[in-house]
């Protein structure tokens, strides 16, 4: 399967300060791929490198059938100003932006797209609510649909899950599993490890200058954990406890 996006001997970091460097990976579609490390470890400069808002160090980001037109992107929650006066019906629109005509407004295709895009996040009833009256996790639901109205075939994701509930972050889950059912490919920073065995497919490990790529199993092992300074041997022990072979399921 040919891939969405291919990585090669990639260098992240800002002026002579490397985050990481040697980062070789594929990301194909339908694929699911963690980004995880500790704090200042370049989680979300690599997303940000993807979008093309900074520029590597050393090392190539090739898209063998071309860059997508639309990548759908979701920013972290603090980054959003839920106090811009607008509806959640026209929060998730500005997802269709390229054929949205400010001026004309929205015709009955696009209503309908918004409408379906709503209800799949959960939220079609407070399609006519303003931002500023959302709590974190509607707001939440309510940027991932903009999300599916962008209809693209790789989706980032920074943080999705920091101001939610469990019972939003499942939700959100079952969306991002039908995102990689219809062959699209989702890469997205977590922290929470247990989301990322459960429903990843691959992950990006970065930690003490290091980028490790591969597939949840081999990636998130407590050895590697350790190495790269994601969390303390005892933590690791503990959270891999039962575990045989020091495996990551």
């Amino acid at each position: 399967m040919t891939p969405i996006v291919t990585i090669e001997n990639l260098c992240l970091g800002f002026g002579r300060l490397s985050l990481f460097d040697g980062l070789n990976c594929d990301v194909k579609p339908g694929s699911i791929l963690a980004v995880v490390g500790a704090n200042g470890s370049g989680k979300s400069t690599f997303v940000k490198t993807l979008l093309g808002l900074q520029s590597p160090i050393e090392g190539r980001i090739e898209w063998p059938t071309g860059k997508p037109a639309e990548i759908g992107y979701l920013a972290q929650l603090t980054e959003f100003d839920r106090r811009f006066p607008i509806r959640v019906r026209d929060l998730a629109a500005m997802g269709a932006w390229q054929g949205f005509n400010p001026f004309a407004g929205l015709n009955k295709t696009t209503r309908n797209r918004v409408d379906v895009a709503l209800e799949m996040a959960g939220i079609l009833d407070l399609a006519d609510h303003p931002l500023h009256t959302l709590s974190g996790g509607q707001l939440q639901r309510a940027l991932f649909s903009r999300v599916i109205m962008q209809d693209a075939p790789l989706i980032l994701l920074d943080e999705p899950f920091s101001a939610v509930d469990q019972y939003t972050e499942q939700h959100l889950l079952s969306v991002i599993e039908t995102w990689q059912s219809e062959g699209r490919a989702v890469i997205m920073v977590l922290h929470d490890l247990s989301a990322v065995l459960d429903h990843c497919t691959h992950a990006l490990l970065l930690g003490n200058g290091r980028a490790s790529f591969g597939t949840v199993n081999d990636i998130l092992t407590p050895d590697r954990l350790v190495a790269q300074g994601y969390m303390s041997s005892s933590q690791a022990s503990w959270m891999f406890r039962g575990q045989a072979n020091g495996g990551a399921r």
